[in-house]
């Protein structure tokens, strides 16, 4: 990591130092245009993509909903195990909409080309499969896998049957994590040593009590398909299919839904493919509502050094009733300062604070508890060696950047995502990144639930011991 400010300012270049030190007209602006034009471009015939979307809960409907934004992208078809879910997409999508509960008849469907798979987290790895055998290209909803013993045959069918294949986790498609990956690569923080990054919410539906519908009874829901691969099966109960991210049967828990973003992002910038250790701990403080996983939960990781980047260390965080309220951060801190990335990486800040070139004397210093001959004798010596501009710390302004107003990192990643699939270039999210960011986060809960540090090897991508 390149740590000089003469290359950090060059890299910065000068009309970003005459404009308050605030990038936003600058790059993200111009980015955004960029974007545009390409969203507008012409599509023919022949570049219309045709999607089917698996799992028409929250992140069916939004990520449909995005990737709809793409010019030349159709929705064909739908499947859900709820009825009512069926024939909303209906009323949403059109009548002529097609629509299963059985996702296999998407995947027999020749005039559909792509799948998004947005449904529990224990069908993700298993359909996903499936649909690049089938030849279909596919959009994975994060974390890409339920358990990490999934991932790597997942990478292995990918690579066997060469599909494209994009995990969901739109912070590597943003254009302001791209620009603060590209600061970090300048210097502008000095070396990394460690990171914050954390999810608060105070809401009972950002902590997963999403409303159940009257009808959702066992006429309605397709009970034994839902839990056809779960070790163990239970009595109906519409808890567990319309708030399943609250069970470890269907879900991964706050690690896997929300440590997983914290992690890919922070990958991204730092180039990192994994840490070598983690441990967690949590609690069920406040949302007892037969839930089986915390709703506050932290965990300690430890990145080895790399030729990727030095050693450092990252806390995760996810607080279920902060009361900080609604508030993501992720705060990347180096030896010439911290950027501090909010929210979903709509924007970002730069700190700098570096050190005076002369060591400190006096003030909270041991200097005053000598002879006041000593330390006369020290401060003539003090004053001899360093001049006054080496004893005063550098001032630096801070550095913004900000997305534009509307601006949605979903819309750029299927963007990407929907070009690959016409164009065959490598995604922005492939399998082995996805695992890589996922494989920890699901390590968090095994470490939880067992009580114990867990060795990863981020290069083979495996646990060790």
């Amino acid at each position: 990591m390149a740590t000089d400010r003469r290359k950090f300012l060059k890299h910065l270049g000068t009309s970003v130092l005459l404009t308050s030190a605030s990038l936003t007209s600058l790059a993200a602006k111009e980015e955004n245009e960029v974007r545009i034009l390409r969203a507008e471009k012409r599509v023919s015939p022949n570049d219309k993509i045709r999607i089917a979307t698996i799992g028409m809960g929250i992140m069916g409907y939004n990520d449909t909903n995005a990737a709809l934004t793409v010019p030349g992208v159709e929705m064909v078809g739908a499947c859900d195990l709820y009825k009512g879910r069926l024939e909303h997409a209906k009323e949403v999508y059109g009548k002529n909409l097609f629509t299963t509960m059985d996702y296999r008849e998407l995947l027999d469907r020749k005039d559909i080309d792509a799948i998004i798979v947005a449904t529990s987290d224990n069908w993700h790895s298993q359909i996903a499969m499936d649909a690049m055998r089938k030849g279909k290209a596919v959009y994975s909803e994060k974390p890409m896998v339920h358990k990490i013993s999934q991932g790597l045959e997942e990478i292995r069918v990918q690579k066997e049957t060469k599909m494209v294949f994009q995990v969901g986790s739109q912070r590597v498609s943003s254009i302001a994590y791209r620009k603060a990956k590209e600061m970090y690569e300048s210097g502008a923080i000095g070396k990394i040593n460690s990171i914050e990054a954390s999810f608060n919410r105070q809401d009972a539906l950002g902590a997963w009590q999403y409303t159940i519908p009257t009808d959702g009874n066992i006429q309605n829901v397709d009970w034994a398909r839902y839990q056809a691969n779960a070790d163990k099966k239970m009595d109906f109960d519409p808890k567990r299919f319309f708030r399943w991210r609250n069970y470890r049967e269907y879900g991964t828990g706050v690690a896997g839904d929300l440590f997983v973003h914290l992690l890919t992002g922070i990958h991204f910038i730092t180039g990192s493919k994994g840490p070598e250790s983690i441990y967690s701990i949590g609690d069920l403080a406040y949302w007892k509502d037969g839930r089986n996983v915390p709703d506050v939960m932290s965990a300690v990781v430890r990145y080895g050094e790399t030729k990727e980047h030095p050693a450092f260390q990252v806390t995760l965080r996810v607080n279920f009733i902060s009361g900080d309220g609604d508030k993501t951060t992720t705060k990347i801190v180096g030896s010439e300062g911290v950027m501090d990335i909010g929210g979903e990486g709509e924007s970002f800040r730069i700190q700098q604070n570096k050190l005076a070139a002369a060591p400190g004397i006096g003030g909270w210093d041991s200097y005053f508890t000598y002879t006041e001959a000593e330390q006369k004798l020290l401060m003539d010596d003090y004053n001899k060696r360093y001049t006054q501009e080496q004893r005063t710390r550098p001032k630096f302004d801070p550095i913004t950047y900000s997305a534009p107003d509307g601006y949605n990192a979903s819309n750029d990643h299927f963007a990407n995502f929907m070009d690959s699939v016409r164009t065959g270039k490598p995604v922005v999210e492939d399998a082995v990144f996805g695992f890589r960011a996922a494989a920890p986060a699901l390590a968090c809960n095994d470490s939880y639930f067992q009580n114990k540090i867990i060795h990863w090897d981020a290069e083979n991508m495996k646990i060790v011991g």
